[in-house]
């Protein structure tokens, strides 16, 4: 999570405000304020909402910002890929995960022998993968599907889906979702 308490201030200082006529205005203590933009602490939504309302932004407004000046790097070593996941069923490592303004959430997914997602689940998104190494059985709405090393999918994320391992080597894919809401 990035360091916001800098560029709450500068907001701040822009609008010509006091931390006390911050408080008053948001309904945060001033101390709380001080406090995060110190980087003390971090806020919750809330908080930061009312404080960004006070203002007249709001926290799109406030990312959109701030997200391009954070610092990141385009590339990615194979021990820098974080895991999101578990590594001893389904491990999901992900790509870009410091990325400021990130509309994709790509994945290197390997899955243990009979490893499984579980229960089919849907979300508000679009995904595709290549399965790079050993099969992979992919449940789409009432389709299955095994598909091996080569082996393509994409669909709507919105119909309930469901990815397992039935054999008896691991299986590896690359994967992207977007908007990364998984």
């Amino acid at each position: 999570m990035p360091a916001i308490g800098a560029a709450i201030r500068e907001l701040r200082r822009r609008r010509q405000l006091s931390t006390r006529d911050l408080a008053a205005r948001s309904g945060i203590a001033h101390s709380t304020i001080s406090l995060l933009e110190r980087d003390r602490i971090s806020p919750s939504v809330d908080t930061l909402g009312a404080i960004l309302e006070a203002m007249g932004s709001t926290l799109t407004g406030f990312f959109s910002e701030i997200g391009p000046a954070l610092p990141h790097s385009p590339f990615y070593r194979a021990e820098d890929l974080v895991e999101i996941g578990r590594a001893d069923g389904v491990s999901y490592r992900m790509v870009g995960i410091n990325h400021p303004s990130r509309k994709l959430l790509m994945l290197r997914e390997t899955y243990q022998p009979g490893a499984d997602t579980g229960e089919a689940f849907s979300h508000k998104a679009q995904e595709a993968g290549i399965v790079t190494t050993g099969a992979v059985e992919v449940s789409v709405g009432d389709e299955t599907r095994l598909l091996r090393a080569g082996d393509a999918y994409y669909f709507d994320s919105e119909t309930p889906h469901r990815f397992r391992n039935p054999g008896p080597e691991p299986a590896e894919l690359v994967s992207a979702i977007t908007p990364p809401t998984y």
